[in-house]
């Protein structure tokens, strides 16, 4: 966890603990929306994976319009959750762009398209 979370501290220009709640964030997005058992591949193969989306869930993702947001779910609740969490829209792209790449390199191309085939709208934004 402390590779990826730095290496998105650094693409995102954000402190190692806004990373880590962000890669939480999505990877606790991903472990719920994909039916699937490459997401748990994947988070086993990440040490610390669990808990940075524990610590992610309880942190809340921001309050007002983009706590009230984040309860739409989906792939704008988790924009929303991110925003709130200190992630900027305009950093997203990059930080779907980290954590894919580390997917990638852990499961593999072909585990990672299971990933992204199993989350409805998710390939438009990878």
């Amino acid at each position: 966890m402390d590779e990826l979370a730095a290496r998105v501290s650094a693409a995102l220009g954000v402190e190692a603990e806004v990373a880590r709640t962000a890669i939480g964030l999505v990877l606790g997005f991903l472990e719920k929306e994909s039916p699937d058992g490459a997401v748990a591949e994947l988070l086993h193969k990440l040490p610390g994976a669990r808990e940075a989306i524990e610590s992610a869930q309880s942190a809340g993702g921001g309050g007002g319009l983009a706590g009230l947001m984040g309860g739409m779910g989906g792939l704008m609740g988790l924009g929303a959750k991110l925003n709130g969490a200190g992630v900027e829209m305009s950093q997203i792209p990059k930080l779907g762009h980290e954590i894919f790449a580390y997917a990638e390199a852990e499961l593999g191309p072909e585990k990672l398209r299971e990933i992204i085939d199993s989350v409805p709208g998710l390939a438009q934004f990878v």
